[in-house]
Formats: structure tokens, C-alpha cells, sequence
């Protein structure tokens, strides 16, 4: 069994720039319609939720990127944010399956300035 993990911290101005600057093309490229249509819900706070989902793709990323090598060619997309019934977040996986991926488990949190992610991967 090996256990990784990965955090990742964002500022909520940095996303907010990005996503008023490309005009959509950055939402495009890093969120599936799932997120996309989650963050725009939250109005106004949009931009926290945003950050959230872009902190926690980058933590997923440095979670398993040591154990996987360059065996995976994974996109931002491949990797999605979602919150379960309870509304606890958790990862979903598209069109990837992890080798030897027992649990992912994650948890975010976001402010006014500042969203973070932290995750726990078990292989």
C-alpha cells in the first residue's frame, strides 16, 4: 500500500482575472460542464467555487503524479470536483481509470482571497 498526497492553494483574484480575461476559454479548457455549471450557480461567489475546483485538480495532480510516472496522460478535464448528497466533496475520474487506485479522498475550502484543496490517494 502507498499513500500521497497533495495540496494546493490558490488565490480567488488570480482565477477571477483568468476567467474575465479569456473570455470563457480558460473555463472551457480546465472545468467539465458539471463544475461549470455548479460555479455559475453560486453567483457572486462564483469565483471562490471556481478556485476551489481548480486548487483540488492541482492537488489530485501532485497526489498521484509521483506514484504514476508517465505512465498517464491526464487532463484538467479528466478530473472532476463534485459533491456528493451530503455535500461532501469528492473526485470523479473521466474516461481514466488509475491503476491499482484504491481511495481518493479530498477536502477544500475556500475564503475571500484564497481557496485550497488537500487530497489523500491510497494505491
Amino acid at each position: 500500500m502507498q499513500i500521497t498526497c497533495g495540496t494546493d492553494i490558490i488565490e480567488i483574484n488570480r482565477i477571477k482575472a483568468l476567467v474575465e480575461d479569456s473570455e470563457e476559454k480558460f473555463i472551457k479548457k480546465i472545468f467539465t460542464q458539471n463544475e461549470i455549471n455548479y460555479c455559475e450557480s453560486k453567483n457572486g461567489a462564483k469565483y471562490q467555487h471556481y478556485a476551489a475546483r481548480f486548487a483540488a485538480k492541482e492537488a489530485v495532480f501532485k497526489a498521484i503524479s509521483g506514484a504514476l510516472g508517465s505512465k498517464y496522460d491526464i487532463g484538467w478535464k479528466d478530473i472532476e470536483l463534485v459533491n456528493d448528497e451530503n455535500g461532501r466533496p469528492k473526485i470523479n475520474f473521466i474516461n481514466i481509470k488509475i491503476e491499482g487506485l484504491k481511495q481518493c479522498d479530498i477536502s477544500v475550502s475556500h475564503c475571500k482571497e484564497y481557496a485550497v484543496a488537500n487530497v489523500v490517494v491510497v494505491f
